[in-house]
């Protein structure tokens, strides 16, 4: 299959559902020369923490050995391959597998075989079996200011430069001092984990599907704002000025996002602060392949999408503030929390649109195209007008250039 154009403004709706294809992402994109959100640092807060979580469909380790380092571990047993932690985190000495009790050092180091001399000399391994040969098989981890990234190829460039200057300076004017943790959602989306990351970078969809954003004007595409686009397309930032609100063309009776005689029974639920002088109320930055980075009025949070197979995914969401919050501060996130996540009264449109996308491309559809033409066919950054694809183009853009001409 190839591409219908020489740009991404035109996309295969192959892509969304062909076995093949999800396969060779796994090889091309997750074990490609890319770098993957995989947890804050502030997670792992002292020796012996260890989360898991997973590359792609590759399940991984990250843990804090006993001098402080952080090691990423392929989370398979060098015996038969069980997962060695089956739980999402924990805290420990040792890293066991449960089928066969292989254990290992918190930097991946196999530490004991059950019964490796045998039993009154018969059985157990033979002479030539050396632990040093069959650790947990390892990966890179880099942490820029706070948040912890993997990859499973030795090729990929510096962190910094994957990322470029203009997404590493929002991660440090979101990240400009120490976070803690607040808490978790998980969802699964009956969607490909492209349609995600699609939708996340999609400025345009944000509050014509939202009734909450455009009802309530806590984002409107009028207001002030821009899309920035990293040269080589990969990575993205929407962000909209809640100050400069303009009127017109949300009309209700052309939008079913704006309902004009719906108000709130608890009107405090949209109290806010504003926290950075740039007067931003609304960042969403997307960083291919699968990492979405949200400060939406004061919830701060980073998503990741972990593939489950071509119409399956499941979006996992980490809520933080900073540990010098005021108590006033620290109620308006946990508040606010209610506005983003599975049942959010903002996000939970976006749980269930992928899925639609996924049942009205089946079948006959698969042969046809969508179109990403809103402002033009190029990747570029705007600041005129957030009505405009180009940052979705920019991962079609990313996308492409890993995958190849020929699908």
């Amino acid at each position: 299959m190839q591409w219908p154009q020489d740009d991404t403004s035109s996309i295969p709706y192959r892509l969304m559902s062909d076995p093949a294809i999800y396969q060779r992402e796994q090889d091309y994109i997750f074990k490609g020369p890319t770098w993957h959100y995989l947890c804050l640092d502030a997670e792992l807060p002292a020796a012996g923490s260890w989360l898991t979580t997973s590359i792609g469909e590759t399940p991984v380790i990250v843990s804090r050995d006993e001098q402080g380092n952080l090691h990423g571990l392929i989370n398979r047993c060098r015996h038969k391959g069980a997962l060695v932690c089956a739980e999402q985190r924990g805290k420990s000495s040792t890293l066991r597998c449960l089928y066969h009790g292989w254990s290992y050092h918190l930097d991946g180091r196999l530490r004991l075989v059950p019964f490796e001399k045998g039993l009154e000399g018969k059985g157990g391994m033979p002479p030539c079996f050396n632990k040093a040969d069959h650790g947990l098989a390892a990966f890179r981890l880099s942490v820029y200011h706070g948040i912890v990234f993997g990859t499973l190829n030795d090729n990929t460039e510096a962190l910094e430069f994957y990322l470029g200057e203009e997404m590493c300076a929002h991660i440090k004017r979101v990240f400009h001092k120490p976070v803690e943790v607040l808490g978790y959602y998980h969802q699964v989306m009956h969607s490909n984990w492209k349609l995600y990351m699609e939708n996340a970078r999609d400025s345009y969809h944000a509050t014509i599907l939202h009734a909450f954003y455009a009802t309530f004007k806590l984002n409107r595409l009028t207001m002030g704002g821009g899309l920035l686009v990293s040269p080589n397309g990969w990575n993205t930032m929407n962000y909209s000025i809640g100050a400069s609100l303009r009127e017109g063309q949300y009309d209700s009776t052309q939008l079913r996002s704006v309902m004009s005689d719906i108000g709130l029974a608890e009107p405090a639920l949209l109290d806010h602060r504003i926290e950075f002088d740039d007067g931003i109320t609304i960042a969403i930055q997307s960083l291919f392949p699968t990492c979405v980075h949200q400060q939406i009025y004061n919830t701060l949070a980073m998503r990741q999408v972990i593939p489950q197979g071509p119409g399956k995914a499941e979006l996992h969401w980490t809520f933080f503030g900073y540990k010098d919050d005021d108590e006033e501060l620290r109620k308006l996130r946990l508040q606010q929390a209610n506005l983003i996540g599975p049942a959010g009264y903002v996000s939970m449109e976006d749980g269930v649109i992928g899925e639609y996308v996924q049942r009205g491309i089946a079948g006959q559809g698969l042969d046809d195209n969508a179109l990403l033409l809103m402002g033009g066919t190029g990747v570029e950054s705007v600041t005129d007008s957030r009505a405009n694809e180009t940052t979705v183009r920019g991962f079609w853009k990313g996308y492409r250039s890993l995958m190849g001409e020929t699908l």
